[in-house]
């Protein structure tokens, strides 16, 4: 067992938040090691965002170093290029224009660290009009039509969790390491951007191919339709789904373990085109069948013919399901802390994962490792420029 695929690979975040946190954490999940550079005044704002470890600390940060550091001193701005120079990557989630005016972005610190791959993370790209406004989840999946794919016009929501940050980390984590796998042929990094419009327009692969294609944009039940995807509540009130997709063969199998065969030769719903078209009228006809048996009876007996279905779970009840438990998915970290961990398994990857780093915690170290004596670091903390 090894340190996983990534380790020997440094990576320095200067992020707040989600983008910029959860790109590094894939990448520490993966074996890099990471330097978190954390302002002097507390920090990540999320670390304040709860009791203790705050839940979105958490779920962001594991596997991290934290390094409180002033970058808008001399000294500090020194320092963290001393890092950029042990460093194979660097990324950051500001506004644009804002490392620039520290003289850290790319432009200023590629010839001194042409090694670096460095990574900018925007809320909507570094030009137009919305280049410099304010960017957070809502807005990125306002802006970018995810939203409307959930919440209907008349009716407008953010709903659910920050989908757009965590499309934009997990964007820069792959384009991150395509530029690194670029570097074992070039032996130079370079600048990769993503920002979370982009991102996430780029996630909505089908529904930008159904607009090109058809001219009509997707509202909240076109991909439902398509796909033939139902919700249910059964007798005992607890939800469940069916996704039917394209195969006829689910169509006659949701028939035969509803008693409802009878709709087989329905002219309404006689092919797929059909069901489609007739999607609201299927539901009609099947809600009050379903509604007459629990839900237990009812994934039983869609099991018994094949047919895809599942339980509507909250999150609550997904780490106590018997296949959630089989998959491992819930980890502990190495302080306690359950997480739900990686989504995909690698055999050099080690089993063990560790916490969220204490604030400034590796300071100190970090400083040693690039040539600061202790009496450098003291004046340092004496200035302020580090924690």
């Amino acid at each position: 067992m090894t340190h996983g695929p990534l380790h020997g690979i440094r990576v320095v975040e200067a992020g707040r938040f989600i983008t910029a946190p959860y790109a590094s954490m894939l990448l520490a999940d993966l074996g890099a090691e990471v330097i978190k550079i954390e302002s002097p005044d507390g920090g990540d704002p999320f670390r304040n965002a709860g009791p203790g470890v705050s839940a979105r600390f958490l779920a962001y940060n594991r596997g991290k170093r934290s390094v409180a550091l002033d970058v808008r001193t001399d000294e500090g701005r020194a320092a963290l290029l001393r890092i950029f120079a042990t460093a194979d990557v660097y990324i950051e989630n500001f506004r644009p224009g804002v490392m620039a005016r520290l003289g850290l972005d790319y432009a200023s610190v590629k010839d001194a660290c042409p090694q670096l791959v460095y990574c900018s993370i925007t809320g909507a790209g570094d030009s137009g009009p919305l280049a410099t406004v304010p960017m957070y989840d809502a807005i990125g999946q306002g802006l970018s039509g995810l939203m409307s794919q959930f919440s209907a016009p008349e009716q407008p929501q953010p709903l659910g969790p920050a989908l757009s940050d965590s499309i934009t980390g997990l964007m820069a984590a792959y384009g991150i390491q395509a530029a690194l796998l670029e570097r074992t042929r070039t032996g130079r990094g370079q600048r990769v951007e993503t920002s979370m419009l982009a991102a996430t327009i780029s996630f909505l692969a089908e529904p930008a191919a159904h607009y090109f294609t058809t001219g009509v944009p997707q509202d909240t039940l076109t991909r439902p339709r398509q796909s033939q995807s139902y919700g249910f509540l059964a007798s005992d009130d607890k939800p469940l789904v069916i996704h039917l997709s394209s195969p006829e063969k689910f169509w006659f199998r949701l028939l035969e373990a509803t008693d409802r065969l009878d709709l087989q030769d329905d002219p309404r719903f006689n092919n797929y085109q059909n069901r489609v078209d007739g999607y609201h009228e299927i539901h009609a006809e099947l809600k009050p069948v379903l509604a007459t048996r629990d839900r237990a009876h009812w994934l039983t007996r869609f099991a018994e013919v094949d047919l895809p279905a599942g339980p509507v779970l909250g999150t609550g009840e997904v780490f106590d399901h018997p296949q959630v438990k089989e998959l491992q998915v819930e980890e502990t970290l190495d302080g306690g802390e359950k997480v739900a961990g990686r989504g995909v398994r690698l055999e050099s990857l080690s089993s063990e994962m560790a916490s969220p780093p204490v604030f400034a915690a590796d300071t100190d170290r970090v400083l040693s490792e690039i040539g600061y004596s202790p009496d450098d670091i003291e004046r340092l903390r004496d200035q302020g420029v580090i924690a």
